[in-house]
């Protein structure tokens, strides 16, 4: 773990670093308040160990910008100061340090200090890491581990903003297997869990790493790609349609055709569109595709307002 040493005086600057260095710390030293600042704009540094008094920037204010950052995980800060009168105490732990010493350093002390601020550097890491999982696990549809509706609807309203910003089309295609009704009457919902995934992850190895494919319901997978017009966004989709019919899905020893229809929208012909009126736009055209006997692709400018609905799909 590398540990900041912002200290002014040489002397002490060269016996802290000799000793932390000896503990198996790796050392970073800065001789100003400035240069402690620009230092401390490295995320990797996490434990620092601030004088009160420097040049340029006391170690006060520099407690007190660090406590401002929003963006940079949590930095455990030792504050050292010749003063040790109590309201100096608590006037350098307001400043937001988290430690205080007195000058001259008690090195056994320091050891056991930092000692501690390092278990709770990395206990604030554990927690981190189980919160970024447990919200992955919320974005996340169980089944086919696709963002769910909920995330990818956020997906959507994000960048059609952004696309809008940059007057750039956005592409949405829903995509839905044919006769998974049927698939889940015939042979179980297991099989039908089964060609799910298929279709997922043959879909997911024909989209860009810039798109974003979510789980909107059902057997409904919706596919959200920037900078997509009519024309490339209908590409996509029989791209996408053509891999999967290519080959059936393996269940044992049998295997069983499975075909998608998809519908496509973009904000290319609907410039002031909202998420709600593209997916609507796409759904429709994705009914089109059913009703023209599926296993095709259906884009939504060829969509008439009264596109009746296929039932039992």
């Amino acid at each position: 773990m590398k540990i900041l040493i912002a200290e002014d005086d040489l002397i002490t600057c060269r016996i802290l670093e000799k000793n932390i260095e000896s503990w198996g710390y790796e050392v970073v030293l800065a001789r100003s308040g400035g240069q402690a600042w620009q230092a401390l704009k490295d995320s990797s540094l996490r434990l620092a160990i601030l004088d009160w008094m420097m040049p340029g920037m006391d170690g006060i204010e520099i407690c007190k910008k660090i406590r401002r950052r929003k963006k940079y995980k949590y930095t455990y800060i030792i504050l050292l100061s010749a003063k040790d009168r109590k309201q100096d105490i608590i006037a350098g732990l307001s400043s937001g340090a988290d430690d205080y010493m007195a000058k001259p350093v008690n090195f056994l002390e320091l050891r056991a200090r930092l000692q501690t601020g390092k278990r709770i550097i990395d206990l604030e890491d554990k927690l981190l890491y189980v919160q970024n999982q447990l919200k992955d696990l919320a974005s996340r549809d169980s089944l086919t581990k696709l963002w769910n509706r909920v995330e990818i609807s956020k997906f959507l309203r994000e960048e059609l903003d952004r696309t809008q910003r940059e007057k750039k089309p956005l592409g949405v295609i829903m995509v839905d297997v044919d006769y998974f009704k049927k698939i889940n009457d015939l042979f179980g919902h297991n099989i039908g869990d089964l060609a799910l995934l298929q279709v997922v992850s043959r879909i997911k190895r024909k989209v860009r790493r810039s798109d974003k494919v979510g789980r909107y319901g059902g057997d409904e997978i919706i596919v959200i790609l920037p900078n997509c017009g009519l024309l490339e966004i209908k590409k996509i989709a029989e791209r996408l349609r053509a891999s999967i019919a290519r080959r059936g899905v393996k269940t044992g020893e049998e295997t069983f055709p499975v075909t998608i229809s998809a519908g496509c929208a973009s904000s290319e012909n609907r410039p002031h569109a909202s998420a709600e009126s593209l997916i609507k736009a796409a759904d429709a055209a994705l009914l089109k595709a059913k009703n023209q006997g599926r296993n095709c692709v259906f884009v939504d400018d060829d969509v008439t307002e009264n596109t009746r609905e296929v039932k039992n799909v």
